[in-house]
């Protein structure tokens, strides 16, 4: 008997089998046409970041702080990547520490024996020197911490005003020039905080002077001085009162107007500010 050479015929498959079949393609067709939207839609926001970072650089970099922010520095942690014990806190914790001191050589023997004078003279001296370095040292060597920008306008406002209590208190500087010094720092130092709430930061275009000035006239009423010095420091004084209100109404209206944004490099100040935002220690007021 001769076999026939002729295969036997595939079955021919199911109609659920082709159903299924055509499910999948389906789900393979969508899934691709998924990916390539996604794929234009991050090409698409990227080329827009592109495009506002080109146009508003500050504005750009001040969005990625935001969306970024560092982790807090805690004492003792040893996860943060900077530790607060470092050099730079180490400077302003010493700053801390002489306001006592000074404020005890001031008074010393009722407060106007010219020899504790300058010894107190010498002890506002380091405190204020050290200012200029603990946040030029945490910058350039990358100390930076939220601890040490906290505590750093502290130690600055506490050393300002323990010298202008203490010397109106000893009848050396009248109590209005205080009060308004006083007021001025006081009130700004707050105001940040709303400020920076905000996420707008405005330096102050004659913050440094204002600080050069106040630190000059002060130490100045420190010395027991007669004749011309004495004169000449009641004028120093005076500069640095309307640099005070002048520089304190210039912060104002920027931050009542919505101020403009400042890179922290670009507001080094020494008296401090509180620093919360951008990474610095010692900002403009």
């Amino acid at each position: 008997m001769t076999e026939d050479p002729t295969p036997p015929a595939r079955p021919r498959p199911s109609e659920a089998a082709r159903a299924a079949a055509a499910q999948r393609a389906e789900a393979v067709r969508a899934a691709a046409a998924q990916r390539a939207e996604a794929v234009r839609a991050a090409a698409a926001q990227r080329a827009e970041a592109v495009r506002v970072a080109s146009a508003h650089p500050v504005e750009a970099v001040r969005t990625a702080a935001a969306n970024h922010p560092p982790k807090p520095d805690r004492l003792g942690d040893p996860t943060t990547s900077v530790s607060v014990w470092n050099a730079a806190n180490g400077l302003t914790m010493m700053r801390i520490a002489l306001v006592p001191l000074f404020v005890y050589l001031l008074l010393q023997d009722g407060g106007h024996d010219p020899v504790w004078r300058a010894y107190a003279w010498a002890a506002f001296a380091v405190a204020s020197i050290s200012d200029r370095f603990d946040g030029m040292l945490a910058r350039r060597h990358g100390l930076v911490t939220d601890f040490g920008k906290l505590v750093d306008p502290i130690a600055d406002k506490a050393l300002m005003g323990a010298a202008l209590i203490g010397l109106s208190a000893l009848g050396d500087l009248p109590w209005w020039v205080t009060g308004v010094v006083l007021f001025r720092e006081i009130g700004i130092t707050v105001m940040r905080f709303w400020v920076i709430k905000r996420g707008v930061i405005p330096a102050s275009r004659g913050g440094k002077l204002k600080t050069m000035l106040q630190g000059t006239a002060i130490g100045m009423y420190v010395l027991v001085m007669t004749g011309p010095l004495a004169t000449f420091r009641a004028w120093m004084m005076a500069l640095a009162v309307i640099a005070t209100v002048v520089t304190g109404i210039d912060y104002v209206v920027k931050a009542l107007r919505g101020g403009t944004p400042a890179a922290a490099a670009a507001e080094g100040e020494s008296d401090g500010g509180i620093a919360a935002v951008p990474a610095d220690m010692g900002r403009t007021e």
